[in-house]
C-alpha cells in the first residue's frame, strides 16, 4: 500500500467515524437495532432464520422484553444472536458492541484486564470475549491466498515464548541454543505478506515446517523475497525467490523483508507493550488478529466495528470459546 504524504491516517478526521461515547448511549432497543441491521443486512435488518434461512418470521418477544422470533417454516425460535459468536450471551448487547468498538480502536491490540475494567465486567469473561473478537477476526484472514502473476510476497518467521530466565551467577548460566535447556514451549510465527495487499500468518515448531502452509496459501508466477535462513532453501524449487542477507544489509540487490518486518514490529509490540504473554495455545489467534489489523490499517474505525460485528454475526458459536472462563483448553 503507498505511503500517503501529509498526515498520518490516525491522526486524521476520517479515522474517526465512530465513537464509544456514541455506543454507549444506545437504548437497548438501539442496540439490538444496530446489531440486527449488520446480522441481516441483505434484508434490511428483517430477521432471518439461523435454522431453516426462512425469512418469513414474527416477532413474539419474551416475557422480559428480551426479542425474540418465531421462524413459520420449522416453527423454531430464536433471538438477534442465535447461531452467532455471541450467541447465549449474558450482558447486554450494548456491552457487546462497546466491546467491539474498544477492540478495533486499539492499533496494537488491547489487553483482557484493561477490556474488562472498561465494560466493568471480571477478567476472566472479557478474556473469553476477547478471543471471540480474535476468532471473528481470523475468519477473515486465516483462508487468504497471495501471490500469483505480478505480485510480490515476503516470508518471514519470527520465535514467540519460551523464556527461560538465567541463573544470577555466570556460571550457572546454561546454553539457551542447546534443545535440552529450552522450555519446549517456544514457537516460530511465520508470516507472508503481499506488498500493497494482504497477509496471513500461522505459528510452527520451527521455521522449516512452514513449506506446506506457505505453498497452500501463495500462488506461484509472482516473486517471493526471503532472508538468509536455510528454512527457505526449499521454496526455491516452486517460487522465483530473491534473498537478503541480513548479515550484510537490511536490502540487498532490490530483495528485502522489510514489509514481513513491519508486520513482526506489530506483533512484539503487543507481546511487549499490552499482552506481555502471547505464546503458547492462543499464539495463532493474536497472529491472526495481528494480520487483521495490518490488513486493515487505513479503515476508519466505523468501517472497522462494522465489519468485525458482520464477522460476529456471520461465523458460529465458538467451539474454543463457549464459556466464560477456560483459559488451560487450548485453542484449535
Amino acid at each position: 500500500m503507498p505511503r500517503p504524504s501529509g498526515q498520518h491516517f490516525l491522526l486524521s478526521a476520517k479515522a474517526r467515524t465512530l465513537s464509544l461515547a456514541q455506543v454507549f448511549c444506545l437504548s437497548d432497543t438501539a442496540a439490538e437495532e444496530v446489531f440486527r441491521r449488520i446480522r441481516w443486512a441483505d434484508s434490511e435488518g428483517k430477521p432471518v432464520c439461523p435454522h431453516c434461512r426462512c425469512p418469513t418470521c414474527y416477532e413474539c418477544r419474551r416475557p422480559n422484553g428480551a426479542s425474540r422470533w418465531r421462524c413459520k417454516a420449522c416453527r423454531k425460535d430464536f433471538s438477534v444472536t442465535s447461531g452467532t459468536l455471541f450467541a447465549s450471551h449474558k450482558l447486554p448487547l450494548r456491552t457487546y458492541l462497546a466491546a467491539i468498538v474498544i477492540f478495533v480502536n486499539e492499533v496494537k491490540g488491547k489487553s483482557a484486564l484493561a477490556l474488562g475494567r472498561d465494560l466493568g465486567v471480571q477478567y476472566k469473561t472479557a478474556f473469553v470475549l476477547s478471543h471471540k473478537l480474535r476468532e471473528a477476526m481470523a475468519a477473515e484472514v486465516r483462508e487468504n491466498r497471495l501471490g500469483g502473476e505480478g505480485t510480490v510476497t515476503e516470508v518471514d518467521g519470527a520465535y514467540f515464548g519460551g523464556h527461560v530466565r538465567p541463573e544470577n551467577l555466570k556460571r550457572d548460566r546454561k546454553d539457551l541454543r542447546r534443545t535440552e535447556n529450552r522450555t519446549g514451549k517456544r514457537r516460530c510465527v511465520v508470516v507472508v505478506r503481499e506488498r500493497e495487499g494482504r497477509s496471513v500468518a500461522r505459528s510452527f515448531a520451527t521455521e522449516d515446517a512452514a513449506t506446506g502452509f506457505i505453498r497452500a496459501h501463495v500462488a506461484k508466477g509472482g516473486i517471493m523475497h526471503a532472508d538468509e535462513a536455510g528454512s527457505w532453501n526449499r521454496l526455491h524449487a516452486h517460487y522465483d525467490l530473491r534473498r537478503v542477507n541480513h548479515i550484510l544489509g537490511y536490502s540487498m540487490d532490490g530483495a528485502c523483508t522489510n514489509q514481513a518486518e513491519s508486520w513482526f514490529s506489530r506483533l512484539r509490540r503487543a507481546e511487549v507493550g499490552i499482552h506481555h504473554h502471547i505464546s503458547g495455545a492462543y499464539l495463532d489467534r493474536y497472529a491472526q488478529e495481528a494480520s487483521f489489523r495490518e490488513d486493515n490499517r487505513r479503515q476508519p474505525n466505523g468501517e472497522l466495528f462494522r465489519l468485525v460485528a458482520s464477522l460476529v454475526s456471520a461465523n458460529k458459536p465458538s467451539v474454543d470459546f463457549c464459556g466464560y472462563w477456560q483459559r488451560s483448553r487450548p485453542a484449535v
